[in-house]
């Protein structure tokens, strides 16, 4: 009987402390809404790469003269290959691409564009009217 007491005293101090705090709140919102959004957008690619896949085979077996009522080549194509991005990468794809998009914000605004003075340029006067 002992040893299943010692079991149990084991197996309750091995739990984590559970945190009420609004940081630890905001954290577990963070990754939860994360891992569904990731989802939703896999869940969306997976969509699209079938319709693309359905309006291409409909685009190859479609008779000339209604060839008017049907998508263009570019939206199939962009279909796939969005589809198929967004139903393998999901939240990965999204957050490179976003901070992909931070790195140039963030080069623009530390001072890595390089501005030089109109006055400093060779053949360009800002002066007034000469008089």
């Amino acid at each position: 009987m002992t040893k299943i007491y010692e079991a149990a005293v084991l197996a309750q101090t091995s739990l984590p402390s559970a945190a009420w705090d609004l940081t630890s709140f905001l954290q577990n919102a963070k990754s939860q809404i994360q891992l569904w959004g990731g989802l939703l957008l896999m869940l969306l690619g997976a969509v699209g790469l079938v319709w693309g896949g359905v309006l291409l085979i409909k685009k190859l077996m479609a008779n000339p003269q209604s060839a008017g009522n049907q998508q263009g080549w570019g939206t199939i194509a962009l279909l796939i290959l969005v589809g198929g991005a967004l139903g393998t990468g999901g939240w990965s794809l999204i957050s490179t691409i976003g901070s992909g998009g931070q790195q140039t914000i963030t080069d623009l605004g530390g001072g890595t564009v390089i501005v030089a003075n109109a006055d400093q340029v060779s053949g360009f006067f800002l002066g007034g009217p000469s008089k």
